[in-house]
């Protein structure tokens, strides 16, 4: 089997399953954060009871995701060996960085908050996660000061075959890192917003003893969700009208966009002959794609067959269109789920506000599984962002094939993905479980507005 086929499987398969805690530990963080700070100033007991409800579900994910995302940082240096050399004199400052600053102080200060509950002072202890959530946002941004690179090469000079850093502002200042940073950043807040809404939801159907809390949890989770999925579609626009000065191929292949049009038609449904590089069948809207990208009802968008013969006489001869298909669809999953966040979120807030959420069974019924709409939406935008990308691993500079290891076999990498494939699926259900079991509150397990003794509390987290 091919070493390249092997490698590039391992990495989407362990890159798609950690990017599932990541949004949600961006979001859910956040939102204990707005809970206790609602304590801190009300004094009212529920909304501690729900920080630390909400808090321990934050917790198990953070574990996960940071023994899911230590493996990256092991294939960069086993399977993508020349990659590793080609930018690692650009990802060294930031993933240090990230390392080294964000992720300990992220991880320093959820351990005083995790066991500080009555020990500290109210406004210190609340100090500590808002700590955490500047922490988890600060490691997000440098990770994405990397994966902006790739995108978009800003800030250094090729010497000696290798991408050689010459400007660290300009890595941090890319034009590509400040449309994708808030994209991704209100992802996460939504992804934690559905989840506490869905599963706030489920214990409302329940009628446990502890309605209170999670009624309160519903309308902060509504609040955020319809805010949050409303901001993921503009700055997602944004991003999309960036991506097609920089990029042009990738929205090309998103689009299915054969041949270059002025103005451009946006395509509902295309079924498209990637070898011939034609439509089978398509249902598109004249002129939209234009209004999309340049907010008029004109302009050129660049074709497939124009920019592979542009990329030929710029960068020699080869293939440089990526995989139409899985491009095409994977931006239509990513926007429909979108889409359905929106309608969802407005549909919760509205029966909210009338008070008649708990009264709408078939609501409550719903809610749990538009959990599942933001991880759909998070995977099929990243699968889009990176297979759009190809035949590039660094866009312009390096292509995929040319940055895996070359001493690797194939033997080697099929055995890891084999072990990497089965640990985390093992992983899956252990995580699948624990939140399941500790998302519902028995009435047995109520927590009690009273202060939990010290050992209590440490056995709940």
């Amino acid at each position: 089997m091919d070493t390249l086929l092997l490698a590039r499987w391992q990495f989407a398969i362990t890159t798609v399953y950690h990017f599932f805690f990541v949004p949600l530990t961006l979001g859910l963080v956040l939102l204990v954060a707005i809970m206790e700070t609602i304590y801190v100033r009300s004094h009212n007991d529920v909304y501690k009871r729900m920080a630390q409800f909400w808090g321990r579900l934050f917790l198990i994910n953070f574990a996960m995701g940071v023994a899911t995302g230590i493996v990256q940082e092991f294939q960069f240096g086993m399977n993508w060996a020349s990659y590793s050399r080609f930018v690692g004199d650009i990802f060294g400052a930031p993933l240090a960085i990230e390392a080294l600053l964000a992720f300990f102080l992220e991880s320093t200060f959820l351990g005083i908050w995790m066991f500080g509950w009555d020990k500290l002072p109210k406004k210190l202890h609340l100090a500590t996660i808002w700590l955490v959530v500047f922490g988890s946002y600060l490691s997000a941004f440098w990770i994405l000061i990397a994966n902006s690179f790739m995108q978009e090469p800003v800030g250094f000079v090729l010497r000696n075959g290798r991408a050689e850093m010459v400007n660290f502002l300009a890595l941090i200042t890319n034009p590509n890192l400040w449309v994708q940073f808030p994209h991704v950043i209100t992802a996460g807040i939504a992804t934690g917003s559905f989840f506490v809404l869905g599963i706030s939801a489920y214990n409302l159907l329940r009628k446990g003893k502890d309605s209170e809390l999670f009624r309160k949890s519903a309308a902060i989770g509504a609040a955020a969700a319809v805010i949050s999925s409303l901001l993921v579609a503009i700055v997602g626009h944004t991003q999309a009208q960036h991506m097609i000065r920089t990029q042009p191929m990738k929205m090309a292949a998103a689009e299915a966009l054969w041949n270059s049009e002025d103005p451009a038609a946006f395509s509902l449904f295309t079924i498209g002959n990637e070898n011939s590089r034609k439509d089978v069948f398509a249902i598109k809207v004249p002129d939209l794609l234009s209004v999309l990208a340049f907010n008029q009802p004109d302009g050129k968008i660049p074709g497939i067959n124009d920019l592979q013969a542009q990329y030929v006489k710029q960068y020699g001869p080869g293939n440089y269109v990526p995989p139409v298909a899985i491009t095409y669809w994977s931006f239509r999953i990513m926007v429909g789920t979108g889409m359905a966040m929106i309608a969802a979120s407005l549909l919760a807030l509205f029966f909210l506000m009338r008070g008649q959420l708990e009264k709408a069974r078939w609501l409550l019924w719903l809610l749990p599984f538009t959990i599942a709409l933001p991880y759909l939406g998070n995977s099929a935008g990243w699968i889009m962002t990176e297979v759009g990308r190809q035949p590039w691993i660094v866009f312009g500079l390096m292509t995929t094939a040319r940055g895996v290891s070359p001493t690797v076999n194939a033997g080697s990498v099929l055995t890891s993905l084999l072990v990497f494939a089965t640990l985390y699926g093992v992983l899956a259900v252990a995580d699948v479980y624990l939140l399941a079991r500790y998302s519902r509150i028995e009435d047995k397990d109520a927590v009690q507005p009273t202060v939990q003794p010290d050992g209590a509390l440490i056995e709940a987290y």
